[in-house]
């Protein structure tokens, strides 16, 4: 009786053993990996939010590359100044925010290969005067806060007493309109973006940086950079990422990443 019940426990263990390993597999197999990825909406065309839905060039790459790497994404939103952090926590995953990559970000992040090409410019009022950098002197200049608008500006010895820092860069835009600002210096696709729906503004001035965006990763992933980058050369290849060129800038390919663009080659130093 002593062996019969050692033996009845000893499969019944056994069996429960079996069952534990193989309780996650039927969940992976139907859903893939989850990818959380933190995105801040107030960066048109790029992200943006009406009426709870989140979208953007960003947020269809970033599905479009979880897709090809069998994995599925949940949104996480969140101020710009919050993503670097919330990366560093282990909070999120990944991000998506036309996020330069920089040298001091490296430090604290991964990043993808460079899917965007971009640059600062500079946007104001129609009837300005004000033709480029070295007109803005003296002049008031909004921006977004955290990002490399407040860093050029700065290492460009522009007093702080002049620069009007933004939680987003829709306020910015705002304090140009209603004359609380004289300028506004941000990434150029979305001052285009801004110019396109808006009259009586206009952009001046070469492009003041060139400058490349990546997906920023958490270094508590260290798998997930290669995953993202696999996921990005396929619909490099299967045509999706052109497309998303077509639906968010009419065809203008000016900020195309042809080829692979390691982060390192490309960062931007403080």
């Amino acid at each position: 009786m002593k062996n019969k019940s050692l033996i009845a426990l000893g499969a019944s263990l056994a069996c429960g053993l079996m069952l534990s390993f193989a309780a996650p597999l039927p969940a992976m197999a139907a859903g893939g990996t989850n990818l959380v990825v933190g995105a801040d909406t107030t960066f048109p065309p790029f992200e943006s939010e009406t009426n709870g839905e989140v979208t953007g060039f960003d947020i269809d790459m970033i599905q479009a590359i979880a897709k090809a790497e069998d994995m599925t994404v949940s949104l996480k939103t969140l101020p710009f100044n919050g993503i670097i952090p919330s990366l560093q926590a282990g909070s999120i995953d990944a991000a998506v925010a036309g996020i330069t990559i920089k040298t001091s970000r490296l430090q604290n992040v991964d990043f993808s290969d460079a899917y965007y090409k971009s640059g600062l410019s500079i946007l104001v009022k129609e009837d300005s005067d004000i033709k480029g950098f070295d007109d803005l002197k003296g002049h008031v200049v909004a921006t977004k806060k955290a990002t490399s608008s407040v860093d050029y500006l700065t290492e460009h010895q522009f007093s702080a007493d002049y620069i009007k820092q933004f939680q987003n860069i829709d306020a910015a835009y705002q304090a140009l309109m209603t004359g609380g600002a004289d300028a506004v210096i941000f990434d150029n696709p979305v001052n285009i973006d801004f110019k396109t729906k808006h009259k009586g503004v206009k952009t001046v001035g070469p492009l003041l940086t060139g400058e490349y965006y990546g997906v920023a990763i958490s270094k508590k992933k260290p798998e997930l950079a290669a995953k993202i980058n696999d996921g990005l050369a396929k619909i490099k290849e299967n045509g999706e990422y052109k497309k998303l060129f077509e639906k968010y800038f009419g065809g203008d390919l000016s900020g195309a990443v042809e080829g692979v663009v390691k982060p390192t080659d490309v960062a931007v130093k403080d």
